[in-house]
């Protein structure tokens, strides 16, 4: 659909230019005099030659046929029922223009009103011109956003991993579901330890046993027990399947297929213990644990790391060491921080691996070993006093929190 511009309507009640002109000529033919009757003139002249009415002689318009009935006129009059050679004319002499009813209906809600926001439909039908535009104040506070991010506890994690593949330890893996060989029986730990109870760690109804690896291992491991803890090893309870109770699971696995030595591994992974739950204990908990083995590796060597990643990793100000046992460690060590909102907080256990543990999986060389409470660093680091708060549902503070 096509409709009048201002131009278009005001030829309309005065007549085309070129028209106009053929009917002065009748009065006068002088160019000069011309100019100053006819409205339009240089454009009533273009087209009045152009329609071969007209020629200019010595100053003078000559007309040269009578230009009879006129379709562009006819056409200005009778949109609807002209033809498309004559639209496609006054199109491009910005008579006519193009609209559509809904964009046209659309427009004119908004005309002689105050408007934040320009419409489409403004702008297709120039309408805009008729509204009055709201002005912008700069100062004014804007809708607050919340961009997607990465959960703070999950971009911890994420940036505790990628610092140390930087200081050049490699990441290890381990299933979820372990046998007790891995969890506890290759970590040097006796049968009847009290940590292996159903009150200290997980069991499986079914599948209730697993796997055990190559026989080599098995027996040399089966020696180890009997030969230091001076008791009947036991291969089916060692083959009981159990979630993993602790990140150094992982460990004797990796050290038993071979590692490079002098070397630097790690893994954070997902550990179970049937525990209280309250601020700084969960059934479900990471750990971010690993070992560095090397000639000259000693009690040293681990405290500094350990510093280190209490330091860097927790933010501490403050830490203390005090002397541990572990079955499968000797010395050995826990480490403690001292957090602005909990105070001084556990933070890991470690210590050097014993000769009864690595021989038998086939090590000869000294090895540092960590298990850190990664749940309890992350804590200190975001600022939070819950350890349930980790995974928290607070729209608030995961809004808030600032992207680490």
């Amino acid at each position: 659909m096509y409709e009048l511009t201002e131009e278009g309507r005001r030829y309309l009640e005065r007549g085309l230019p070129e028209i106009n002109l053929i009917k002065e000529l009748c009065k006068e033919s002088d160019l000069k005099k011309l100019r100053e009757m006819v409205d339009g003139f240089n454009i009533a002249l273009q087209w009045a030659k152009k329609n071969g009415w007209v020629k200019i002689e010595g100053g003078r318009l000559i007309r040269e046929r009578k230009p009879g009935r006129y379709d562009l006129e006819e056409a200005l009059k009778n949109l609807k029922n002209a033809g498309k050679e004559q639209l496609n004319i006054l199109f491009k002499r910005g008579l006519i223009r193009e609209v559509r009813d809904d964009v046209e209906k659309e427009a004119r809600k908004y005309i002689g009103k105050e408007i934040n926001n320009i419409h489409p439909s403004l702008i297709k039908t120039g309408l805009w011109r008729k509204t009055k535009l709201k002005r912008y104040n700069v100062k004014a506070a804007g809708r607050k956003i919340y961009p997607g991010k990465i959960q703070p506890y999950q971009k911890f994690i994420m940036q505790v991993k990628q610092r140390l593949v930087e200081l050049g330890f490699r990441e290890m893996t381990g299933p979820a579901i372990e046998t007790e060989f891995w969890n506890f029986d290759a970590l040097f730990q006796p049968q009847n330890h009290p940590s292996r109870d159903w009150t200290d760690t997980y069991s499986l109804k079914n599948p209730v046993y697993g796997r055990l690896p190559d026989k080599k291992i098995v027996e040399a491991v089966k020696k180890s027990h009997e030969g230091g803890w001076c008791y009947k090893w036991n291969e089916k309870r060692a083959s009981k399947l159990t979630p993993r109770a602790h990140d150094t699971a992982i460990s004797p696995r990796y050290l038993a297929k071979g590692v490079e030595i002098p070397g630097k591994y790690f893994n954070l992974v997902r550990c179970y213990r049937p525990d209280v739950i309250d601020a700084t204990h969960g059934v479900e908990f990471n750990q971010l644990g690993g070992f560095v083995i090397g000639k000259d590796m000693n009690l040293k060597n681990l405290l500094g790391l350990l510093k280190m990643f209490a330091v860097e990793f927790g933010g501490a100000e403050k830490i203390k060491f005090y002397p541990d046992y572990y079955p499968f460690t000797e010395p050995s060590v826990q480490i403690s921080m001292k957090d602005k909102k909990m105070g001084w907080v556990e933070l890991a256990g470690a210590g050097i691996f014993r000769r009864e543990m690595t021989e038998p999986l086939g090590i000869k060389e000294p090895v540092i070993a960590w298990g850190i409470g990664i749940d309890r660093l992350a804590m200190c680091a975001l600022g939070i006093d819950d350890i349930r708060e980790l995974f928290s549902q607070n729209l608030n503070w995961l809004r808030n929190h600032e992207v680490l």
